[in-house]
């Protein structure tokens, strides 16, 4: 009687580990195929990327970003399903399971290389500090800055630029990236490390802010990518193959410009 049951339950071990395996080798490319929706995670408050803007009276997500994978959704014949959530929440929100990919400005990096396989970038911008005008006589190298509060958003590799290139400053990590901006301006932060689009975009509508003439390494991080889950090499393939068609035809460039001068007008 033991043994039938010990069969029994070996028998059944096999067909859950079956069932298993069965789940981790699909690849999210089919069931996006299937449901004809694509879960995107995104952080909607860095302009000209993604932010939130008014339009006929409604509050709507907009941004290069937005559009990118609005126009890679069509091409995939699929419907895009946002979800607006923090920065910090983004990548965890894919790894979860909660959304297919993350797209939000997001750089490669080591750490979450362990995690996700990335796309091929679809555009590139380098880091800048950005302080009040007032306090340009004063920052005029890295080293002015020892001391010194320099924000940055949290769960971004500002943080890390922050902590490698300006290592005698005192990093700030604040979860919204408007709020920074505001913080420099009223003098509670002596700078911030952003990207340049993003730095053009917030300091073009606050002429209390200015890019300071200070140069930060280049890195590879500089390149913006699509997460994805590990295990979805399709979907991966995919979303290269539009990107690329997409960047050679300029249309990316063009969603980059047309936010940076919407966002100036009237974004975060």
């Amino acid at each position: 009687m033991k043994k039938g049951l010990k069969v029994v339950l070996a028998a059944l071990t096999l067909l859950v580990l079956a069932a298993c395996g069965s789940k981790e080798e699909t690849d999210k490319l089919d069931t996006i195929k299937k449901d004809g929706v694509i879960k995107v995670a995104t952080s909607p408050d860095y302009a000209p990327f993604g932010f939130h803007t008014t339009i006929d009276g409604k509050d709507k997500i907009v941004g290069a970003d937005i559009e990118m994978m609005e126009a890679i959704a069509k091409k995939m014949g699929v419907k895009v399903d946002w979800i607006d959530m923090s920065f910090n929440a983004v990548l965890a929100a894919a790894k979860e399971g909660k959304a297919d990919v993350a797209v939000s400005a997001i750089s490669v990096t080591s750490e979450r290389e362990k995690s996700f396989d990335f796309t091929t970038d679809y555009y590139t911008s380098p880091q800048v500090i950005v302080i009040n005008k007032q306090q340009a006589d004063k920052f005029t190298a890295i080293d002015t800055f020892a001391d010194k509060q320099v924000g940055a958003q949290k769960g971004t590799i500002q943080e890390n630029i922050v902590k490698e290139q300006m290592k005698d400053a005192k990093l700030v990590s604040i979860e919204k990236l408007p709020n920074i901006f505001v913080e420099v301006k009223n003098g509670s932060l002596d700078g911030l490390v952003v990207e340049k689009t993003v730095a053009d975009a917030y300091v073009n509508k606050n002429p209390e802010l200015m890019i300071a003439n200070i140069p930060l390494k280049s890195m590879k991080e500089d390149s913006l990518c699509i997460a994805v889950p590990k295990g979805n090499e399709k979907l991966v393939k995919e979303l290269d193959k539009q990107i690329k068609e997409m960047k050679e035809a300029g249309d990316i460039e063009k969603m980059v410009k047309e936010n940076n001068e919407l966002a100036q007008q009237d974004g975060e």
